[in-house]
């Protein structure tokens, strides 16, 4: 029996955190200007439902892609890895950032990363 199964509270934050995140990976990628075809192929995915996948709650960035999909989302992979930490693992997140003074390393403002590409040229 899987640790969800027997904690049904447990699993039901989990589905809700993972759309969450999916709203904001959303949000990040329409302020790209990004497609999900575009992303898909700027990430190196083969298709594109993998992206709409993960918008919809139904996976996640995976670790070893998550600065890229910064990247190509035009955001801080660091400040990406630790929004998406938030999401994916709550407990973490808290244990590792809890009481840390850069509170607004917290939230990965999307127009912070439109600022950058903007200021980039």
């Amino acid at each position: 029996m899987s640790r969800t199964a027997m904690n049904p509270a447990k699993a039901a934050l989990t589905k809700t955190l993972r759309r969450e995140a999916g709203r904001w990976l959303k949000s990040a990628r329409e302020a790209a200007g990004l497609t999900q075809a575009e992303l898909a192929e700027m990430t190196g995915l083969r298709y594109y439902t993998f992206v709409s996948q993960v918008e919809n709650g139904l996976g996640r960035v995976p670790i070893e892609t998550q600065a890229i999909w910064a990247q190509s989302l035009g955001l801080d992979p660091s400040q990406f890895a630790r929004t998406l930490l938030r999401y994916y693992e709550p407990e973490l997140h808290r244990l590792l950032f809890e009481g840390v003074s850069d509170e607004a390393a917290d939230d990965v403002d999307v127009d912070d990363g439109m600022a950058e590409r903007a200021a980039q040229g």
